[in-house]
């Protein structure tokens, strides 16, 4: 919800989980938000970053590592396109 000057007054925002595009809820305590920092070719940190929401599912499942570096990777290709 916003106000009047277009500020985000809510309490709590809802997260979709990036690997299932499931509501993530604020019961879910298993959820993790991953920053992932981009560097520049010397190794640099830029200033940029990506970020990553996995729902508690998918962690707990086992898949979380093969989820994340397969949202990783469509990232870097949509980015090279």
């Amino acid at each position: 919800m916003q106000n009047a000057e277009g500020t985000t007054v809510d309490l709590y925002i809802p997260r979709k989980c990036s690997a299932t595009n499931r509501l993530i809820t604020g019961k879910d305590v298993g959820s993790v938000q991953i920053n992932i920092a981009h560097v520049d070719t010397n190794g640099s940190y830029t200033g940029a970053y990506s970020t990553v929401a996995m729902c508690g599912f998918i962690r707990q499942s086992g898949k979380g590592d093969a989820a994340l570096s397969r949202i990783w990777e469509e990232k870097q290709r949509a980015e090279r396109a």
